[in-house]
């Protein structure tokens, strides 16, 4: 499937429902690790592309406070969302960046991070080959991507439900983007093409929780570029679809507080 722009756009109320619902639901246990990862390589200048609200570079300011992080993201509001949660930090510098054409010199840095954002490049080869450029010899390229929808509960479930509420022609933001870049093949091959090598591709699998059915459904349709989907679909509307998905997460996953599978894929290349 072909992505329209509009999967890269993160405006509106949208940073804030992601920050405060998808980064804990989904994105902390990842963030955390591909941290710990990096982390023991222990780089002097790190860039961070798609940073988002932060998620792996509020934890990366910890693990490595004599890390001088450079992080970066195509949409502004993601970056102004994170700046709110990362007050006073003084190894962070924060700069707007398009990941396939990096306002940065060559060679200058030990190690570039990224968490899901890959699935999002328009060229993913170009992609890599920009982060190839701007690796010093012997720096890595760490990052992550979602695995199939069908792996990751949620998502899933919200998908099935777009189908049902919109049967002529189903919001698939999700299952085209986010979860639409997962052949560990291709993946390696994109990146051969790019000029890494050493490179290991890792399944990674947790669990997600969500304070109720209403938070997960509220997060994925109204927080992520699925909310200008569902409402360029017209009726029945975005309250109408954000609720069928919470009854049929109740359903699944029951009342009161839920959890349920994700997994991703971690790489690693040289």
């Amino acid at each position: 499937m072909t992505a329209p722009s509009s999967d890269k756009v993160f405006a509106g109320s949208v940073p804030q429902l992601y920050d405060r619902l998808m980064v804990p639901m989904i994105f902390a246990p990842y963030a955390s690790d591909l941290a710990l990862r990096i982390k023991g390589h222990r780089p002097r200048d790190l860039l961070e592309i798609a940073a988002g609200t932060g998620a792996v570079t509020t934890v990366l300011a910890t693990e490595l406070p004599e890390t001088h992080i450079t992080a970066t993201d195509l949409n502004e509001p993601m970056l102004a969302q994170a700046k709110t949660h990362l007050a006073g930090k003084t190894n962070i510098s924060w700069q707007q960046a398009d990941a396939l054409s990096l306002p940065f010199g060559d060679a200058r840095f030990d190690a570039v991070a990224c968490q899901f954002g890959a699935m999002f490049f328009p060229d993913r080869v170009k992609g890599y080959v920009e982060a190839r450029r701007v690796l010093r010899p012997g720096g890595r390229f760490l990052f992550n991507v979602w695995d199939k929808i069908e792996e990751n509960d949620f998502a899933d479930v919200m998908q099935q439900t777009m189908h049902l509420v919109f049967p002529g022609d189903p919001p698939q933001f999700m299952a085209r983007t986010p979860h639409g870049y997962h052949d560990p093949v291709r993946i390696r091959d994109d990146l051969t093409a790019a000029g890494f090598r050493d490179i290991d591709i890792e399944t990674v699998t947790h669990r997600s929780p969500a304070a109720s059915a209403q938070d997960a459904a509220i997060a994925y349709c109204q927080g992520t570029p699925m909310r200008g989907e569902i409402e360029a679909r017209g009726e029945p509307g975005l309250e109408v679809a954000t609720h069928r998905v919470v009854e049929a997460l109740a359903r699944r996953f029951g009342n009161g507080p839920i959890d349920g599978k994700i997994q991703a894929l971690v790489i690693s290349a040289a």
